[in-house]
């Protein structure tokens, strides 16, 4: 989260603001998660009245030391109060009596002859304020109809972090979309950059890294309209529908929702009361054991409620009228089929009866609404000169469920499906397979699966595949071999065959665990990263090789020191390995060298790490030839083992001091 601090600047009244800032302010912000400062903090160019409205506006957290008069605290203070809701933090030295419009507002209270005292309070009372999701400005307690702006239409996310998402997303490389989500934390446009990362995450269903990243932008805003409607989505491909639902109905909760965006959460609600209602009865063993279950589940009546709730909400939305008309569809064949069972929920026989004709002429009403709702859809998708493949599916559907004759059925779904993809495919071939389940409508499910080209043997090709071999990934860091005016050795020369041993035997014993080593990752340094992907090598685990720089500039700073005959290691091993490269150069791309203390190899050991992370989840175990010492520089052995540690990753620490005996 970003915080921008209003106060006065150098000594006025006896109180150094510089110095309460460095003693207190700056520090307590670190400590509670936050990043940012004053306009002061700003280098390049520019206008400071831009940077400071951009600031009041955009971010997340501002603190405000009123501890004098101050003309522009107060006007900088107005200003946020007006612009944003929540998340104004007022504070002060008990010196100057302050203005009758603010006596009413809480303050924070500092000793002006000792800030750093009032730290671990400061602390608290920072993150108290992160958590809070109340209303603390007082222009829009006292206006309740008033609207925060969006402040995402005033953060500009710089185009070079836009066009490496880009990049990353078309190479499908989901580490490098989890890196990027990781270094974007921390700027001013970190919510759009998160939301760019999350955004082709989603597309290409990478649902674990997803999360993590719209869980973040959510952290930002709880109330967030895209990151809950996404994660209503994520979760509930993830198996988490409690999560689900509770996202859906933050969404719900917003006021001012246009009616699209409202649908499309009570539609979402509804698919989720369908997948508990399809747990209910898909497990049972007879045709008459699942029916009976199917009916008498109350999700049946949830999920109809949910897309019907939907189709009310905005009769556009074509999609939830349809399933709302199949969830009632199902219902009324199952009650004809079933009539004792219907009859269990009612008082009296008459009225079952009564009650199942009544949903019968709903369903036709919502037949014809539906097929009025595609109608408009396809005269829009005529003017704008595009189409949609999955209106003309739902236009096939619809079909299927309102038509008598199986032959038009037939004959609708070879017109929608003329070059439909896989994906679609498979969704069609998933609802028809409900049916089949459940009994229900079988010549016209006959009539439909007859167009549908045969599934695959080993399942739909849109469906995703089972783990076909391992999936636990080696990732391997640690120090080059010593170059021969090093000081302190770290790795003599000499010790080659020791360190091949130790790794040798790690690696055999990562690979006797459960489901085996599908690969290993490393660079290609002297010394333990080339003996690492030798190792490999001897025992049949395929290897990557990701460098930071270009071959050439690599050798130069990684391998060339230790001499010739590991440069021909090197060749060797980038000739015959899948190989990828981080940067051009030394230097860090534009949009992140105001990063502080960030290098390029900080920057390639998370670039590994992720990726280790992306293809092995909880299966990634970190091998590190290290000393447990700080090392050369920033980005070293002992920063990689933080960094896996931070996020969870095993670890395996091949100590050199014990097995070089340095």
């Amino acid at each position: 989260m970003r915080a921008f601090i209003v106060r006065p600047f150098g000594v006025k009244n006896d109180i150094d603001f510089d110095a309460v800032e460095r003693e207190l302010i700056a520090p307590a912000l670190r400590e509670a998660g936050f990043t940012g400062g004053t306009t002061i903090d700003i280098l390049r160019a520019g206008n400071i009245r831009i940077d400071m409205f951009q600031r009041l506006l955009t971010a997340d957290l501002v603190v405000a030391d009123l501890s004098i008069h101050n003309a522009n605290v107060f006007y900088e203070l107005g200003i946020r109060h007006a612009l944003r809701d929540k998340r104004t933090f007022l504070l002060r030295s008990d010196t100057d009596r302050f203005p009758f419009d603010l006596q009413t507002d809480r303050y924070f209270t500092y000793d002006r002859a000792n800030p750093a005292a009032s730290l671990p309070l400061l602390v608290a009372a920072l993150r108290q304020t992160k958590n809070s999701e109340e209303q603390d400005s007082p222009v829009f307690r006292s206006l309740p109809s008033l609207e925060a702006q969006d402040r995402s239409h005033f953060l500009a996310v710089p185009p070079d972090f836009r066009e490496e998402v880009e990049r990353a997303a078309a190479d499908r490389q989901l580490g490098d979309l989890e890196l990027l989500g990781v270094e974007a934390r921390g700027f001013e446009w970190e919510s759009e950059g998160l939301r760019l990362v999350g955004r082709a995450q989603y597309s290409l269903k990478a649902f674990e890294g997803a999360r993590a990243t719209w869980e973040a932008v959510r952290q930002l805003d709880l109330s967030d309209l895209e990151a809950n409607t996404l994660l209503g989505t994520i979760y509930q491909r993830l198996g988490d529908l409690v999560r689900s639902d509770q996202a859906l109905k933050r969404v719900l909760s917003r006021r001012g929702l246009d009616s699209n965006d409202r649908a499309e959460a009570h539609s979402l609600l509804g698919r989720n009361a369908k997948a508990l209602w399809t747990n209910d009865w898909e497990q049972a063993s007879s045709l008459p054991e699942r029916q009976r279950l199917a009916l008498q589940s109350a999700y049946l009546d949830e999920s109809l409620e949910g897309y019907e709730g939907a189709f009310d909400e905005d009769l556009n939305h074509f999609y939830s009228g349809l399933n709302a008309l199949a969830m009632l569809t199902v219902q009324t064949e199952l009650a004809k089929s079933l009539p004792e069972v219907w009859a269990e929920r009612f008082e009296e026989d008459d009225e079952s009866e009564r009650e199942l004709s009544a949903r019968k002429k709903r369903a036709e009403k919502l037949s014809a609404a539906v097929e009025l709702s595609l109608k408009a859809a396809a005269e829009r998708l005529k003017r704008e000169q595009t189409t949609d493949i999955w209106a003309q599916i739902s236009e096939a559907d619809l079909c299927f469920l309102t038509s008598r004759k199986p032959s038009r059925v037939t004959n609708a779904y070879q017109r929608a499906l003329a070059g439909a993809p896989a994906l679609v495919v498979a969704a069609i071939r998933g609802q028809l397979g409900l049916y089949q389940e459940l009994g229900l409508l079988q010549e016209k499910v006959a009539a439909a699966l007859a167009v549908l080209a045969p599934a695959p043997a080993g399942g739909d090709s849109a469906s995703p595949p089972a783990p076909a071999g391992p999936t636990r990934v080696l990732l391997f860091t640690g120090h080059m071999i010593d170059t021969p005016d090093r000081a302190q050795p770290r790795f003599p020369p000499d010790q080659e065959e020791v360190a091949r041993q130790k790794i040798m035997e790690t690696v055999l014993r990562e690979q006797e665990l459960a489901g085996g080593v599908a690969y290993g990752l490393s660079g290609g340094a002297s010394g333990g990263d080339i003996i690492f992907h030798e190792v490999c090598e001897k025992l049949d685990i395929p290897t990557r090789l990701f460098l930071a720089l270009p071959r050439e500039q690599y050798v130069r700073e990684s391998v060339q020191s230790a001499g010739p005959q590991w440069v021909e290691r090197f060749q060797r091993l980038q000739r015959s390995l899948p190989t990828r490269v981080l940067g051009e150069s030394k230097e860090l791309p534009r949009w992140l060298q105001e990063k502080p203390d960030y290098n390029i190899w900080q920057r390639n050991n998370l670039w590994m790490l992720h990726n280790a992370l992306a293809a092995g989840g909880d299966n990634v175990t970190l091998i590190a030839l290290w000393d447990g010492k700080t090392g050369d520089g920033l980005g070293g052995t002992r920063d990689m083992v933080q960094s896996a540690d931070e996020r969870g990753a095993k670890t395996i620490i091949l100590d050199t001091n014990t097995i070089f005996g340095t």
